[in-house]
């Protein structure tokens, strides 16, 4: 786990904290606390496992096309 630090500047704290939030959920620690929080069926953690695959692979081949323009 990484630390997640902000700066705040001008005593802008509305601003830091948007920034934080973002931060956090591009890490997204919001997800993995949601997660530990229930348990999950081991097949519903292959599904999701393989749904976040499927998910992984479309964005990297959407990529990939744009990359080859």
């Amino acid at each position: 786990m990484k630390d997640i630090q902000v700066k705040v500047f001008d005593n802008d704290l509305e601003k830091a904290m948007r920034i934080l939030k973002k931060k956090v959920q591009n890490d997204g620690l919001f997800k993995r606390l949601k997660m530990k929080k229930a348990y999950e069926k081991p097949s519903e953690h292959r599904r999701r496992k393989q749904r976040e695959a499927l998910r992984r692979q479309r964005i990297a081949a959407s990529r990939n096309r744009y990359r080859r323009r």
